[in-house]
């Protein structure tokens, strides 16, 4: 952990109590909700991209390859503000992605790290989970084991090539314990961060509701998203994640090393 946060920290969006629960816990759900006119507008958004791509109706792993109007979601101030308060000001989207889980049909996302997954040197990530729709236990809300971060390392994951999963990497069930679980229940519009070491999962859609939901990645810029270094995911769709695009979005590059399309 960085012991020297806590004198750098410099409220604005989150509160003291939610960053410092963000650090202990690894997660926090910030007192924010997204405005219905948001909500709307990426719904219609999403149905768009399933028109045109069918075949992301459950899960897809890249949603900016497709529309980059999603980017406007990554640019909402009051995001980027929370973000910033958790990461600094110098802060780039590399990732979005949207996890639809239809009504008793969506995946189950195995138990796992996001760090397991992502070519970031150093590895750091804020995760902004939004829920489009309300998410729930019944419907496969987040799942997290509150505090697994704090070891600052990537734990024991498994391929799992089983049928069903939205991941192909699961951690071993020695490195952790399920009971000690957290489900993030939200109303449609909240949102939780979460950190990139976390552990976290979900469980299918059981329900009669569809569960949607988008997540933003952002990293600080002191570190590097490594276009050529190889991952051990399989991928979920046609775009690997050396062809993620990296946008800057707050601040300077303060690694000089990555290779950045500018905010617009």
């Amino acid at each position: 952990m960085d012991r020297g946060w806590a004198a750098r920290y410099d409220p604005r969006m989150l509160s003291q109590e939610e960053a410092d629960a963000y650090r202990r816990e690894g997660f926090v759900t910030p007192d924010y909700r997204l405005p219905e006119s948001w909500l709307e507008a990426v719904r219609e958004a999403h149905s768009r991209l399933v028109t045109r791509h069918p075949e992301f109706g459950d899960y897809c792993s890249a949603v900016l390859a497709y529309d980059t109007w999603f980017l406007n979601v990554a640019r909402i101030p009051e995001i980027l503000e929370m973000v910033s308060d958790v990461l600094g000001d110098d802060v780039a989207l590399w990732n979005s992605s949207f996890f639809a889980k239809p009504a008793s049909v969506g995946t189950r996302t195995p138990w796992h790290q996001d760090g397991e997954y992502w070519p970031i040197d150093p590895l750091a990530t804020c995760t902004v989970w939004i829920a489009i729709d309300a998410s729930t236990t019944e419907n496969g809300c987040l799942r997290v084991i509150p505090g697994s971060h704090r070891s600052r390392r990537l734990a024991r994951h498994n391929e799992n090539p089983g049928e069903g999963l939205s991941l192909n990497l699961e951690l071993d069930g020695d490195e952790f314990d399920e009971s000690e679980a957290h489900d993030i229940v939200l109303e449609a519009g909240q949102v939780s961060l979460h950190d990139v070491y976390l552990f976290h999962g979900s469980e299918p859609n059981q329900s009669n509701r569809p569960r949607r939901a988008m997540t933003l990645r952002y990293m600080p810029t002191t570190s590097v998203y490594r276009h050529d270094t190889p991952t051990r995911i399989s991928q979920a769709g046609p775009l690997a994640m050396s062809e993620r695009t990296v946008y800057l979005m707050r601040g300077v590059d303060r690694s000089g090393d990555n290779d950045f399309r500018m905010r617009r």
